[in-house]
């Protein structure tokens, strides 16, 4: 068995030495401790050279040297018994103990310190080791998966390492054609090649194929003492540039400026992202990056510390919800820690797709609102339920199992229907159609004197009537003070039978219209409002709750018949 994995490495070795520019190269890059797969990426190499535990630097070595010896005829017969001679990587890391890539800090050699969380991965580069780390914390979560993607995130340090070597070889090789003609176009990103080495591996262990999926791992790399000596580098770039600035303004005060400038740059430097130093790094020119930085960079004594967590991207359940409630609000609503109603929509809905998906907690997203005291009818207010880190992706029998615990309960407060998993594009539709689409409403109306025909006949002429809101008074602790314009497209009154002064206001909206302020105009805040619709109609126009014998001022008793989105 042995020997087949050492003809497999010699037979992947000899492939990929086909990409090599020359040997002395590779020795040189070794040298200097660059580790193989980075050797390989620099030369754009693709392939299983990534995923073959058995290529360490000295086996690399030794291959090389037998070629040589290939080469000028005079091929040696004194391998070991596994067929490579397993020279010392160099004479440091024989003194050392261990020391790590000069690159990737230990990132493709898999030699890393794991956070105290997870188990203690293999320190020998073991592929299989490693992604069985991995694995195992996918089974502690309980996650149910069908595929995945991987997310690597490594410090800028690797980045500034990286162009160090290209400089050292340029300044070596530069003349040369392969130089010329490989590098460093051709390379491949330390992050890809993590992916190439693992990738098959992973699948293996979790029995799923990786790709463009929902699930992710997410590899977090950091090094502390390298990124301080970066951040260190770049603040004395920093410092001398600022030095040479001040001297031409004012050389008397040189000295505090400076002091007094590498104290700001450090401090400045400590709260920087990796996306700021990189930037930095990109826009500094060859020859300061010489003046700051050891060239080649020096080998790591201390690998990466690693933190791996796995997720699943938020999933979301779509439909329409209906509330027969008038004591039951859209959104979990608590002031000075008391609840306002008996429930919400947000819970009903919501608690329950957390608890068929498994998932840390969710965010109910609805086409609009209406008033806790206002009931949603007809087809229903479009809403998606986003459920973050779903252990548990729901089939069409689990999302019918949402809908029969919702529809099903015994205080009736709330019903969905059209219930199914939507993509995240369903979000911004929902948002569009919250501002686009034309909404029905039909209001209970009370006025103080009888109804005529010409009532009717004047209101039902009216059509797309434009109106100007000013934010209500009743959520202006919540709303920004702002002036909407709205459209009333048509409108129709309902008799009621056996009362001459009630009668039942039908609308057709723009979405977004406020209809209570609206018909009794809030304070003079909705201009026009309903009352001026008919020039006939007295003042004391109102909008009772049903049932109430005396009608009270800006109160109102409403049914909604929504036309929205159709998931």
């Amino acid at each position: 068995m042995a020997s087949q994995e050492t003809e497999e490495t010699r037979q992947i070795l000899s492939r990929t030495a086909l990409s090599f520019p020359s040997p002395r190269v590779v020795h040189d890059l070794l040298s200097v401790g660059v580790c193989p797969r980075c050797i390989f990426r620099l030369f754009g190499v693709h392939g299983q050279a990534y995923c073959c535990s058995a290529i360490t630097a000295s086996v690399l070595q030794s291959f090389l040297e037998e070629q040589k010896s290939c080469d000028n005829g005079t091929a040696k017969n004194g391998l070991v018994s596994d067929g490579l001679v397993r020279c010392s990587y160099t004479s440091q890391e024989s003194e050392n103990g261990q020391a790590y890539c000069c690159i990737c800090l230990g990132v493709l050699q898999l030699a890393c310190e794991q956070d105290q969380e997870m188990m203690t991965t293999s320190k020998d580069g073991s592929i299989d080791d490693f992604t069985a780390t991995i694995a195992e914390l996918v089974k502690r979560e309980n996650h149910h998966i069908d595929g995945f993607s991987i997310e690597v995130s490594i410090p800028p340090v690797i980045v500034a390492n990286e162009r160090a070597i290209w400089m050292y070889m340029n300044k070596k090789y530069k003349c040369e054609e392969w130089f010329k003609d490989k590098i460093p176009s051709q390379h491949i990103s330390v992050k890809d090649a993590l992916r190439l080495s693992i990738n098959t591996s992973l699948e293996n262990h979790l029995g799923v194929k990786s790709g463009v999926d929902s699930f992710r791992f997410r590899l977090n790399y950091s090094h502390l003492d390298a990124s301080r000596m970066l951040q260190s580098s770049l603040a004395n770039d920093r410092t001398c540039k600022k030095q040479k600035t001040d001297k031409k303004d004012s050389g008397d005060s040189l000295d505090d400026s400076h002091k007094s400038n590498l104290k700001n740059s450090n401090e400045h430097l400590r709260s920087e992202s990796d996306a700021v130093i990189l930037r930095t790094l990109e826009s500094m020119l060859d020859h300061a990056f010489c003046e700051h930085f050891v060239i080649p960079p020096e080998k790591a004594l201390k690998p990466c510390q690693l933190t791996t967590t796995c997720y699943r991207m938020p999933i979301y359940i779509g439909g329409r919800y209906l509330k027969f409630s008038r004591k039951v609000s859209q959104s979990r609503w608590i002031i000075d820690d008391e609840r306002m109603g008996e429930a919400s929509v947000e819970e009903i809905v919501g608690s329950n797709a957390l608890l068929v998906c498994k998932g840390d907690n969710y965010k109910f997203h609805a086409a609009g609102r209406e008033d806790i005291d206002v009931r949603m009818l007809g087809s229903g207010r479009p809403f998606l339920v986003e459920v973050s880190n779903a252990r548990y992706m729901p089939s069409m029998i689990d999302v019918q199992l949402i809908v029969e615990k919702i529809n099903n309960s015994d205080k009736k407060y709330v019903r969905v229907r059209n219930l199914k998993v939507v993509n995240s594009q369903a979000w911004t539709l929902m948002r569009e159609g919250e501002a686009e689409k034309q909404k029905q409403y039909a209001a209970l109306v009370w006025i103080s004197r009888a109804l005529t025909e010409e009532d009717l006949h004047n209101i039902s002429s009216r059509k797309d009537l434009d109106i100007i809101q000013r934010t209500p008074i009743r959520v202006l602790h919540r709303r920004s003070p702002l002036e909407r314009k709205k459209i009333i497209h048509w409108m129709k009154i309902e008799r009621i039978a056996g009362s001459c002064q009630y009668f039942l206001l039908h609308l057709c909206t723009q979405a977004g219209t406020y209809i209570k302020e609206f018909v009794h105009g809030d304070l003079g805040r909705t201009h026009p409002r309903f009352k001026t619709c008919n020039n006939k109609f007295t003042k004391s126009c109102r909008i009772p709750q049903p049932n109430t014998r005396r009608p009270q001022t800006n109160t109102v008793g409403i049914w909604i018949l929504m036309r929205g989105i159709v998931f």
